[in-house]
């Protein structure tokens, strides 16, 4: 986990490095300090010599002001540092999340990546600071101090010594206790984020079923929950405040009660005991910030590993040595595929298909929920790999390609259609970043986007809404297939893509398909018969299995299941007629 988080210290390696050497500067200052007091006290004040005094405090200002600046340097570094430390995280997390296949990406969830990419990283971000810092300080403070005591007197080394041994188990405890319970508070964290971006999204849906006060009762339990676990984490970290105190005070009462017994005896002198009161107290503070610092480290260490995983998860998918970068045509080819999802691989959802898609064909695709239409079109630019047989574009096996490539020339709108805050221009050139607006006005004329666009006051520089809430769903659906029309592709794949959309409308977008793009692979998923009667053919599916397939008329005679969604869609637009 440390080797993959450091990597991401990048182009801040220098202030990283040079907070620590300031930190060291700084204690050495620090700890010289003491023993010009304690000379200026047995030689100054008792000497009665004010030369000595003046000679040995100029000193001392001198190291204080060198102590200071190099304070100051090693704050600004150390924030410099952990900044660019934390922004490199996020964006070394984000490029890895764009390389992930739908896979990868069921594998965590939408908050729980949000969760990494702002709490956790915030968490390590000042672990780090903590560590090149605090972290240098404490211990080197500690060691030169201990030196230090030593050498003015043997045993007072000998208690603080004996002081962190028993401290070092007391932590460890703790820390072995602490970090479980941590880990499933980042856990909660994940799983309330997730209910935040579920209840905004769905507000109108939630507030059309009057359902406010079942949200915030939900968002009440999840809240429980993290603080609950906070509770049990926080009692045992809390135990690290009472163990410090009662380590200081025990030090300073037995340091003062050997000083004064050894100032009596004759081997000390009460200089030497004034700078081995202000190492008492360097010493004390530099165990006090280790154990500041360790309760942070354990806190940051499951957010580290909850990164880690992130910038370590393999992409299921990627290019094969001399991938394919030219799609010639846009026929599709499915070989004996079966496919099952990786996180239930057991579990075959496509079985034994087989079909022929010739180029500029218009495939319809039917069947009921579950019954494998959506991951039937997601094997096509390969969103997913099968698990055996074959999947071929343009007569070339799907992992033969170059994947960018390949998902240029087959664009897919998909079930739930995405729209990005941003004008609707720049949501269009999506499809082509290069786009001018002639071929955005076509794509939209093709897609029956164009009117409704006029309509609005501006144009197509009106502003999309984030996830296009200010667009209605039919709306949306045409903009989405206008976006993906502006690829020029091979092969169009609409999955439930035009749902929202009237009939009248949903048969002109056919009809501009058939006249504007005939060259384009089209295939077409809907529950509406009426969407895809006209295509060339149409595939029938049932649970993962190809039931039939045909023309229209020829599954009206030979398919169950299709003759039964017809008869049925068929006698509903007849009563609705007759309620009209």
């Amino acid at each position: 986990m440390f080797k993959t988080l450091l990597k991401q210290i990048g182009d801040y390696k220098r202030d990283a490095v040079l907070t620590p050497i300031f930190v060291i500067l700084e204690v050495i200052m620090e700890v010289i300090i003491p023993v010009m007091m304690a000379a200026i006290i047995d030689y100054g004040l008792t000497g009665q010599s004010l030369k000595t005094v003046c000679l040995i405090g100029a000193a001392m200002i001198v190291m204080a002001g060198m102590a200071l600046f190099f304070g100051v340097e090693s704050g600004r570094t150390a924030s410099s540092a952990s900044s660019g430390f934390a922004m490199n995280l996020r964006q070394a997390m984000y490029e890895r999340i764009q390389t992930f296949s739908f896979s990868n990406i069921d594998k965590f969830s939408t908050a729980g990546l949000v969760t990494r990419m702002t709490t956790d990283v915030m968490n390590v971000q000042q672990a780090f600071q903590m560590s090149i810092r605090i972290c240098v300080r404490a211990p080197i403070m500690l060691v030169s101090a201990m030196v230090m005591t030593f050498l003015i007197h043997p045993r007072f080394a000998l208690i603080f010594l004996i002081v962190i041994i028993c401290l070092a188990v007391v932590l460890a405890l703790i820390s072995s206790k602490a970090n479980p319970t941590l880990r499933k508070v980042f856990h909660e964290y994940d799983e309330l984020n997730a209910k935040v971006q579920e209840n905004v999204n769905g507000m109108r849906v939630v507030k059309s079923f009057v359902r406010e006060d079942y949200e915030t009762r939900r968002f009440e339990t999840e809240s429980e929950k993290i603080r609950s676990l906070f509770v049990s984490a926080e009692k045992l970290l809390a135990l690290n405040s009472p163990v410090m105190q009662f380590s200081m005070y025990s030090c300073i009462l037995l340091i003062s009660w050997m000083g004064a017994k050894m100032i009596i005896a004759g081997s000390l002198t009460e200089g030497q005991l004034m700078s081995m009161f202000t190492y008492v107290i360097n010493i004390l503070i530099s165990l006090m910030m280790v154990s500041m610092t360790f309760v942070m480290l354990i806190m940051s260490r499951a957010s580290g590993e909850r990164i880690s995983e992130v910038l370590t998860e393999e992409p299921d998918l990627f290019n094969v040595p001399h991938a394919i970068k030219e799609v010639a045509d846009g026929s599709v080819d499915f070989e004996q595929v079966g496919f099952a999802y990786p996180s239930n691989p057991g579990k075959e959802i496509i079985s034994d298909l087989n079909i022929h898609i010739r180029p500029g064909e218009t495939i319809g695709v039917l069947g009921g929920t579950g019954s494998a239409k959506s991951s039937f079109a997601a094997l096509i630019p390969r969103l997913y790999d099968v698990t055996r047989g074959e999947v071929r574009v343009g007569g070339v096996p799907v992992k033969d390609y170059d994947m960018a490539s390949l998902r240029d020339n087959v664009a897919m709108v998909l079930q739930k259609n995405v729209l990005f805050s941003g004008t609707i221009k720049e949501n269009l050139r999506w499809g082509k970043e290069n786009a001018t607006d002639e071929d955005i006005i076509n794509a939209c004329r093709l897609a029956q986007a164009d009117e409704f666009i006029r309509d609005f006051p501006a144009g197509y520089d009106t502003h999309i809404e984030r996830g296009g809430a200010n667009v209605s769903g039919g709306q949306k659906q045409r903009l989405c297939i206008a976006r993906a029309l502006l690829k020029k592709p091979k092969i169009l794949i609409l999955d439930d893509s035009t749902s929202a959309v009237d009939t009248k409308t949903d048969a002109l977008i056919r009809k501009a398909f058939r006249e504007e793009i005939p060259d384009t692979t089209k295939i077409i998923i809907a529950q509406r018969i009426s969407s895809i009667q006209d295509a060339d053919r149409i595939i029938v599916f049932d649970n993962g299995r190809m039931e039939s397939v045909g023309t229209h008329e020829e599954l009206l005679d030979g398919s169950p299941i299709y003759r039964e969604v017809y008869e049925s869609q068929t006698k509903e637009g007849s009563n609705d007629e007759g309620r009209e």
